[in-house]
């Protein structure tokens, strides 16, 4: 596999905008596991190898457990997950696979373990790595050379 395009440098200005969401995102207060864990689902609802390669080795960076990152995919069949976590990957689940729709029972599932901040942050940090995983499997990134310890944005 060999990528397309050099996107970061062909569009610097777009890539930079999505780098500052990141940034919010790093701060706005939601715990680093919990956005680890959605971005990792995203990206494997999505099929897009370079972030799940960055993302379970950012997971991995923040603590997470094996576990947990193998049956991610299975998350509803496991007791490894909180509420908060579990109503963070079935909204996750929702936003990504909009075309479904977001239901009422999802979001008043949503309401019970965030603040109405936290879902609209949540909600970004599920925008955000759908951004990042149809950029990446658009021009194909090569999975395999991300490291967390060299990464200056977690994305």
């Amino acid at each position: 596999m060999e990528q397309r395009l050099d996107y970061l440098k062909l569009a610097p200005e777009a890539t930079r905008a999505l780098y500052a969401l990141e940034k919010y995102l790093a701060g706005c207060g939601l715990e680093p596991s919990l956005r680890e864990l959605v971005k990792l689902r995203a990206s494997q609802i999505n099929g897009c190898a370079f972030c799940i390669d960055m993302h379970t080795k950012d997971a991995r960076a923040a603590g997470e457990t094996e576990q947990r990152i193998y049956a991610l995919n299975a998350w509803r069949e496991t007791p490894f997950f909180t509420d908060r976590e579990r109503a963070a990957l079935a909204w996750a689940e929702a936003v990504t696979h909009i075309g479904n729709g977001v239901h009422d029972h999802l979001y008043e599932e949503a309401r019970l373990q965030f603040s109405e901040k936290e879902l609209v942050d949540l909600t970004w940090a599920v925008a955000s790595i759908n951004a990042w995983n149809r950029i990446a499997i658009s021009f194909r990134s090569v999975p395999g050379s991300y490291d967390p310890k060299h990464a200056h944005v977690q994305i």
